[in-house]
């Protein structure tokens, strides 16, 4: 918002106008500032719903994840995401189970940040100047399809 000036006052008295003049004002100010309102909360939704938007987009298939996977992170992290890589045993602190329930309780946001920024003090790199961010999205649903969740079976009740 621009400064307003008070003629006869210097520049430096300009003030800024409150949130709560603005919403007290003029009835078209008050509908504009709802209407900016109604458009940040939906970014803000938008933006905390990633994990619906990333579920959304077209798929590739599981091909492309996977050999984005395969060529990046199978060393580390293993075939099947248990952190269990030809690599791992040399490097501390191990690499990161990615089927396990912490990392599978982790949303969307989380684990591209992760992918994209790495992790301080460890072997994972960051991967946001190496891969674009389709491909780790690519990679993300693969890993997310690595998660096997089956029921275990219902055991007899213990014998009185």
């Amino acid at each position: 918002m621009a400064p307003i000036s008070t003629p006869g006052k210097p520049e430096s008295a300009r003030t800024e106008p409150s949130l709560a003049a603005g919403l007290l004002g003029h009835p078209t100010t008050r509908r504009a500032r709802v209407q900016r309102s109604d458009h940040i909360f939906l970014a803000l939704m938008l933006v905390g719903s990633s994990s619906a938007l990333l579920m959304a987009q077209p798929s590739d298939g599981p091909d492309r994840g996977r050999m984005i996977y395969r060529e990046h992170c199978m060393e580390c992290h293993g075939e099947t995401g248990k952190g269990d890589g030809p690599r791992a045993p040399f490097l501390s602190p191990r690499p990161g189970n990615l089927v396990s329930a912490a990392t599978s309780a982790k949303t969307d946001t989380e684990l591209l940040r992760t992918i994209a920024q790495g992790k301080p003090r460890t072997a994972m790199p960051a991967w946001q100047d190496r891969l674009a961010l389709d491909d780790q999205q690519a990679a993300l649903r693969y890993i997310r399809s690595l998660v096997q969740f089956s029921r275990s079976s219902p055991s007899s009740p213990p014998a009185p």
